[in-house]
């Protein structure tokens, strides 16, 4: 995915230019499983690279970079979430998801799911994303969040034990 505002800061900085090629599909990816809409998660997505591009020479190694950037995307899909909240524009249900390549034989049983982790609460659901989407450890995670590792692990399985009763109750209506 090229982001086209993105396209002309990075032929100023061949560095920028490769951190972009490089991240752009985890920061859009983590804003669009949390956003279920292509456009914003786009727009995030090119916020964040202006947001990288500002701050470029503040960033020490490139585990700094991949922090900073989901710290950064994290923040932003919370705060367009809050925003959408206020002020809803479409229902999540009927936004279409863009066609990926999956590798679950069942492909109903992958679109319960993202259902089903769509109706989580926002900050349960970036935990969940975050953990089982970018496979984060529950410390990075909460160094992310910036809060205790005790409640991301708390946080996780609270959302766990929701998701656990949401199927049971879907397989007892079958």
């Amino acid at each position: 995915m090229a982001l086209p505002n993105v396209a002309v800061i990075t032929t100023k900085t061949p560095r920028f230019s490769e951190l972009v090629r490089e991240h752009e599909s985890m920061v859009y990816s983590l804003a669009h499983r949390f956003l279920h809409d292509h456009t914003a998660a786009e727009e995030i997505a090119q916020d964040v690279f202006l947001e990288l591009y500002l701050h470029l020479s503040e960033l020490q190694s490139a585990e700094h970079v991949v922090f900073w950037l989901r710290r950064v995307t994290v923040n932003r899909c919370i705060d367009e979430g809050r925003r959408r909240r206020r002020r809803p524009e479409v229902p999540l249900a009927e936004v279409v998801e863009p066609l990926a390549p999956t590798h679950a034989a069942d492909l109903l049983l992958c679109q319960r799911l993202r259902r089903l982790v769509a109706s989580l609460p926002e900050k349960a659901r970036m935990m969940v994303l975050l953990r089982y989407q970018e496979d984060l450890d529950p410390r990075d995670i909460a160094d992310l969040l910036n809060v205790p590792v005790n409640t991301v692990k708390s946080q996780l399985q609270r959302a766990l034990i929701i998701l656990r009763g949401k199927v049971e109750n879907m397989e007892r209506e079958e």
